[in-house]
């Protein structure tokens, strides 16, 4: 058995945002699924943006407040915007397009839970500008995050 204070894990950086995320998949020393704790406050995100992962299906956990999720079909490019309140749990299928914040004037407190633990494969609805993709890649380097086509493989700078 593993049991952790989320207290005395570490917020995580997330770029340049000053979200509260604490990662407790180490501290619970998961193997099969990844398990984020999220407090936002109102105006702030989950993720950077809209995004899926090819490799990993998510599970977002509302302990408190009320979180705003959109989804973006991508054949028809339909969006749709659901509330998610205390004691409510939303799932995005591996390759739906996704992302969370908080629309509220209060704080929201959320666990995240993804399996597989890793995911490598994430997609942003950003065009190429070289080829007739419609999505980009999200590649992580040892110099951060950069965006390459899975298609021709042409790097965008972020």
């Amino acid at each position: 058995m593993q049991r952790v204070d989320i207290e005395d894990v570490e917020p995580q950086s997330m770029g340049e945002s000053d979200v509260d995320r604490r990662g407790l998949s180490d501290a619970l020393g998961t193997t099969d699924f990844a398990i984020n704790y999220y407090a936002l406050d109102p105006g702030e995100a989950f993720a950077g943006g809209l995004h899926t992962h090819l490799d990993q299906e998510e599970v977002f956990y509302v302990v408190e407040g009320t979180a705003t999720f959109e989804t973006k079909d991508e054949a028809t490019a339909e969006t749709e915007t659901v509330e998610v309140g205390p004691d409510e749990a939303v799932r995005f299928a591996r390759g739906e397009f996704q992302q969370g914040r908080n629309e509220s004037d209060e704080r929201v407190v959320a666990l995240a839970l993804g399996a597989p633990e890793q995911s490598t494969d994430v997609r942003i609805p950003q065009p190429c500008r070289e080829c007739d993709s419609d999505v980009l890649a999200v590649v992580m380097t040892d110099q951060g995050m950069s965006l390459e086509c899975p298609d021709c493989g042409a790097t965008v700078e972020t």
